[in-house]
């Protein structure tokens, strides 16, 4: 089997955009890839023009550790978010192409599963105004959708430090959160790099009473450092590592002992093999792995079989019951979450299937999310009805 072509679509939302991979053989399977860039969709597609005549095209999509190799060191210069988000949506699809040809789905080929079902957290649902009230009204109306955990980050456009007031309202919204809640569903605080150690670290002092499960990126990822004393002196674990796109780059966080949780994004990280031996090192320093995930169905998918067959797996992120919900119908097939758990895929490969119409139904308006803009919460939804 070789691979003869490679097809990239975009389907446009008002503040992401997710671009799919389809990868055509020269029997006729054809498998499918996705991730979600942010600002760089123009530059991802032209990576692809060039990566399918110098690597891809020829290839034999069962050989996918060669292709993956040849893709990221065969073109010399170092890869980065770019590159390896175009290695991750040909080794999703190629992972796809395989068990379409043996009648498996990719968990059962990547060594069979661990677990019968996922645990999900969800997020983009706080499209609301930055009040105790509204935050309180929206988290509810996630728990009544059946989910036992949830994401959020509740500071606003802060940068490295907040002014006391805004301490307070932040902590004020957390607060509602958990009394929406209740103290058995799980609460995740994202801080998206804005802090200094110093800031993120009084924060956290300042959240312990509502008992999250983790404080995400409290300060900037490009320094481990920085990292490992937030981790050293505050009370909550810390989870990272949705901007490291190596798996290289966390020997030096695991060597420091920085982060508890770590979250490789699949769509951004060179694809299932390259995550899954990111996480076979995290559970030898006791790390739990949580996968970044804003993508569509195909993302997500593969995160399930990625989760299906990691023992030190904790928990999966999942936007599109809440922000976007109608990009779901670009590939059905994928298993709805009851009762705050995804069932694992069962159909061949990675379980979906690309519906090309829709997603042209759908094209790139150049989204833009700036987290750092007022009422960035809003996602673009600002003026219609919050969900």
């Amino acid at each position: 089997m070789k691979i003869t072509k490679i097809e990239p679509l975009v389907l446009g939302t008002p503040w992401r955009d997710l671009t799919y991979l389809r990868v055509h053989t020269d029997d006729g399977i054809v498998g499918v890839g996705e991730t979600r860039m942010l600002g760089h969709t123009e530059a991802l597609l032209g990576y692809f023009n060039e990566a399918a005549r110098n690597h891809v095209i020829g290839a034999d999509p069962f050989n996918i550790e060669a292709l993956v190799w040849r893709m990221k060191r065969g073109d010399y210069g170092r890869a980065g978010e770019v590159v390896m988000s175009g290695i991750a949506c040909v080794e999703m699809a190629c992972w796809d192409i395989v068990g379409k040809a043996l009648g498996q789905p990719v968990w059962r080929l990547l060594g069979g599963n661990v677990r019968d079902s996922v645990k999900a957290y969800a997020n983009g649902w706080y499209t609301v105004e930055r009040t105790p009230e509204q935050f309180h009204e929206a988290a509810r109306a996630v728990v009544d959708r059946g989910y036992r955990a949830l994401k959020f980050d509740p500071f606003g456009p802060g940068r490295w430090e907040l002014e006391p007031a805004e301490v307070r309202r932040s902590v004020e919204l957390v607060s509602a959160v958990r009394d929406a809640v209740g103290p058995d569903v799980e609460i995740l605080v994202e801080m998206h790099g804005r802090f200094t150690p110093a800031e993120a670290t009084r924060i956290a002092g300042e959240l312990e009473r509502f008992d999250p499960s983790w404080i995400e990126e409290p300060v900037p990822p490009e320094n481990p450092e920085a990292l490992a004393k937030v981790s050293r002196e505050a009370r909550l674990p810390v989870a990272t590592g949705e901007r490291i796109h190596d798996r290289i780059e966390y020997r030096e966080l695991f060597g420091l002992q920085a982060a508890d949780v770590i979250q490789p994004d699949i769509g951004h990280f060179g694809g299932l093999l390259e995550a899954r031996k990111v996480a076979a090192t995290a559970e030898t320093h006791y790390v739990l792995v949580a996968p970044h995930n804003v993508g569509g169905p195909v993302l997500t998918a593969a995160n399930l079989h990625l989760a299906a067959v990691t023992e030190n797996f904790k928990i999966q992120e999942h936007f599109n019951d809440f922000a976007d919900s109608h990009v779901k119908q670009a590939a059905p097939g994928l298993p709805e979450v009851e009762d705050g758990f995804f069932a694992l895929p069962t159909a061949p490969g990675l379980g979906v299937e690309l519906d090309v119409d829709f997603v042209r139904e759908y094209p790139a308006s150049g989204a833009r999310f700036d987290l750092y803009a007022e009422d960035w919460q809003f996602r673009g939804t600002k003026g219609a009805s919050a969900s």
